[in-house]
C-alpha cells in the first residue's frame, strides 16, 4: 500500500507524547486545548509530537475521537509549528488486521509515522518469531512508515530484546525506527549501532532510536539515540529541549546536571501517572483536568511533590 505524499524525516530532538483532554463532568474531547497544548510545546521546541500513545489514552478512545484527535493535532501544527515537524500515530491493537486498519486511520487523519506495540493479548503464544511475523505483516500493508514501540509495562511485559528488534528492522523496509521506553540503554546502543542509527550530527542510515522516558534522555543520546518521545515533556519541554541542545554542544557537565533535574521531576511524574502530569499542567496552566475513566486524578501531596520541582520558567497558555 503506497503512501500519497512522503513523510517528512525524523529529525533529532524531543518528541512529545502529548497527552489527550477531556472536558470536566463529560468526559467529552476538549479539542479547543489539545490545539493551545500543541502550541505551546511547538513554541518551546519539540521536534515532533506523538499522538494516541499510552500517554494519549489511546486505548479509552473510539475510532472517531482518535480521529478528532489526530486531526487537531495535525490542524495545530501546520498552523503553529515550523513546517515539516512529524506527527506520529499510536496504532497499536492486538491482530495484524487491526493494527493495519488503524495505520490506515492514522494516514487519513494526517498522521506521517505510525508507532506500534507488539501484539500482547496472547501473551503466551507471542513467541520471538511470531512477533516478527506481525511486524512484517503490518509494515509491509502500512501507508506510513512504522517505528517500532518496545514498552513492556502496557504490553504484558513483553520485552523486545536487540536481536529481534534488529532482525525486524533489517528485514521489514517499512521500519525505520524504535522507541525503547524499556529504559534499556545498552539494548538501544546495540540496535543505534547495528542499524547505523541517526544522532546529532550524524545522519547515518536515517534509522531513528528513541529514548521512551525523559528520565534518561541525556544517557540515551550519550549511546546513540536520535533523541526522546518523552510524556514528561508535556510538563517541561523547555528543559528536556535544553538538555538535547546542551548535548549538542558538548557541554555534558552541564547537560548532566539539567538531566538530574529532569529525572527527578520526571520520576514522580511516571510513577503517578497520566493524572499526576494533567494536575500539573492544570495548576500551572489553568487546563489539564483527569484522565477517562477508570484512570484518576491524584493526590494534592502527589500534585505538590510535583509543583515543588516543576520549571516556573514554562509560561501559561490563555484558555
Amino acid at each position: 500500500m503506497a503512501q500519497a505524499t512522503p513523510s517528512p524525516p525524523l529529525s533529532c530532538g524531543v518528541y512529545v507524547a502529548s497527552l489527550t483532554f477531556f472536558k470536566p463532568g463529560n468526559e467529552q474531547l476538549d479539542l479547543d486545548i489539545l490545539e493551545k497544548h500543541i502550541a505551546r510545546l511547538a513554541r518551546r521546541g519539540a521536534a515532533g509530537i506523538v499522538a494516541l500513545s499510552s500517554n494519549g489514552e489511546a486505548a479509552h478512545l473510539s475510532s472517531l475521537e482518535r480521529h478528532q484527535v489526530v486531526s487537531t493535532i495535525r490542524k495545530a501544527l501546520d498552523k503553529h509549528a515550523h513546517p515539516g515537524m512529524p506527527l506520529i500515530v499510536g496504532a497499536s491493537a492486538p491482530s495484524v488486521a487491526g493494527t493495519i486498519r488503524l495505520c490506515q486511520e492514522a494516514t487519513d487523519a494526517g498522521g506521517d509515522y505510525v508507532l506500534v506495540l507488539p501484539p500482547s493479548y496472547y501473551k503466551t503464544a507471542m513467541s520471538d518469531e511470531a512477533i516478527f511475523q506481525f511486524y512484517k505483516a503490518v509494515s509491509a500493508a502500512s501507508p506510513l512508515p512504522l517505528i517500532i514501540y518496545n514498552y513492556p509495562d502496557v504490553a504484558a511485559s513483553i520485552n523486545m530484546d536487540s536481536d529481534l528488534i534488529i532482525r525486524t528492522s533489517q528485514q521489514c523496509s517499512n521500519v525505520v525506527g524504535c522507541k525503547f521506553t524499556c529504559g534499556d540503554t545498552g539494548k538501544l546502543l546495540r540496535v543505534a549501532r547495528a542499524m547505523n542509527a541517526k544522532r546529532p550530527g550524524h545522519d547515518g542510515s536515517g534509522y531513528w532510536c528513541a529514548g521512551g522516558l525523559a528520565d534518561f534522555l541525556l544517557q540515551a543520546l550519550v549511546v546513540g539515540a536520535s533523541g526522546a518521545i518523552a510524556g514528561g515533556a508535556n510538563i517541561t519541554p523547555k528543559t528536556c529541549v535544553e538538555v538535547f541542545r546542551l548535548f549538542c554542544e558538548g557541554r555534558l557537565e552541564e547537560a548532566s546536571y539539567a538531566q538530574g533535574i529532569l529525572a527527578q521531576g520526571d520520576w514522580i511524574h511516571t510513577r503517578a501517572g497520566i493524572g499526576a502530569t494533567k494536575a500539573v499542567l492544570q495548576a500551572a496552566f489553568g487546563y489539564g483536568g483527569l484522565p477517562r475513566l477508570p484512570l484518576t486524578g491524584v493526590s494534592e501531596a502527589t500534585r505538590a511533590n510535583m509543583m515543588a520541582v516543576f520549571d516556573p520558567a514554562e509560561k501559561p497558555i490563555q484558555r
